[in-house]
């Protein structure tokens, strides 16, 4: 093993979670998420066929459209929250508007109906800044935040998808279907997706898009009956600052009285920062467990093999806090402004 190599994601949450200062996962929460989650077991929450109901914007996963397009997502996909919550970049798509990371699913869907080649490699490789923000425009005074840094992860990208012949699939499939392998491959071959931190002089890693990448892929493969992505195992839920929030929600993750006061305060947490790493740390730890709880009481009431993974939960999680926003308005989502998430 090389001994520069930062830890892998579920090996960082628990290196975090075990020094952890101000986030500790709650036992009892757990438990009771995990509960939440067998009962919801054969509902068909967990599809992983479910992924295009998540996304309507997206295109049908029968062809590799779908994968150019979370491609092209997926590279872009940070950094959607609001200087002020009354200030929102809006992007209207085939009738409907649209927010936060749903309103860059729909500047790219808009941009395929305008016929502007955005998912192709040799296009997206060397447009301009000001191409892209043409794409990128908002429908309102607001614009998308960080158009530099999100022009430089995507020609970035095109210009190694174009080292594969401009295949997203031939370049996902380069290092085999082996998901583990993928999100290295990704990493290795994208700067941008390198989603790494130094936590009490240890590199550690959270990979939050290349994860993701990886399951979205996934999930179109299995949409369209010809899945062969392996050991996805190795996948962690995505840290960012939706699902932590929802973890808190819920009781399976607690934050000090000094945190939780200085993210109402607003306080912004620099990418990399020990707050910011224990809060992402423990929410991948939190998972595993709460993936553990679900495992136990599947094996022990049904006496069954749970195949719910660690991302099968994310995408519940992170619609859930969409959802139950409201609700939740009582903890604070945490604000990094960074290029991973």
């Amino acid at each position: 093993m090389d001994e520069d190599a930062p830890l892998s994601p579920r090996e960082s949450g628990c290196f975090v979670a075990e020094r952890s200062r101000d986030v500790h996962v709650d036992e009892g929460g757990v438990r009771n998420v995990a509960e939440m989650l067998y009962g919801l077991r054969d509902s068909g929450v967990f599809a992983p066929g479910g992924w295009k109901q998540m996304n309507p914007l997206a295109p049908p996963p029968t062809s590799d459209a779908a994968i150019n397009w979370v491609f092209v997502v997926d590279t872009m996909n940070f950094s959607f929250w609001p200087d002020r919550e009354d200030q929102q970049c809006e992007v209207t798509c085939r009738g409907d508007t649209y927010r936060g990371y749903m309103s860059l699913c729909a500047a790219v869907t808009r941009a395929m109906d305008e016929g502007v080649p955005i998912t192709d490699a040799a296009y997206f490789s060397q447009m301009s800044v000001e191409d892209l923000g043409t794409v990128l425009r908002s429908d309102n005074a607001t614009p998308m935040p960080m158009l530099p840094e999100r022009h430089a992860a995507l020609t970035e990208a095109g210009r190694a998808l174009l080292k594969h012949g401009g295949s997203v699939r031939h370049f996902l499939s380069a290092c085999g279907h082996d998901a583990a392998e993928m999100v290295r491959h990704i990493v290795l071959h994208l700067p941008s997706y390198r989603d790494e931190a130094t936590f009490q002089g240890r590199k550690i890693s959270f990979h939050k898009r290349a994860q993701i990448l990886v399951a979205d892929f996934w999930g179109i493969m299995e949409a369209r009956g010809d899945a062969h992505v392996l050991n996805l195992d190795h996948l962690t839920m995505f840290a960012d600052y939706r699902v932590p929030q929802a973890l808190v929600h819920l009781g399976a993750l607690r934050y000090s009285d000094q945190l939780m006061e200085a993210l109402k305060k607003g306080e912004l947490l620099r990418s990399g920062e020990r707050r910011e790493v224990e809060i992402r740390g423990c929410s991948i730890h939190c998972v595993e467990k709460i993936k553990a709880g679900l495992h136990r009481l599947v094996r022990e009431r049904d006496g069954a093999e749970c195949r719910v993974n660690s991302a099968l939960i994310d995408f519940f999680l992170w619609p859930y806090a969409k959802q139950h926003q409201r609700d939740m308005e009582d903890v604070p989502v945490h604000h990094t402004r960074c290029i991973f998430y």
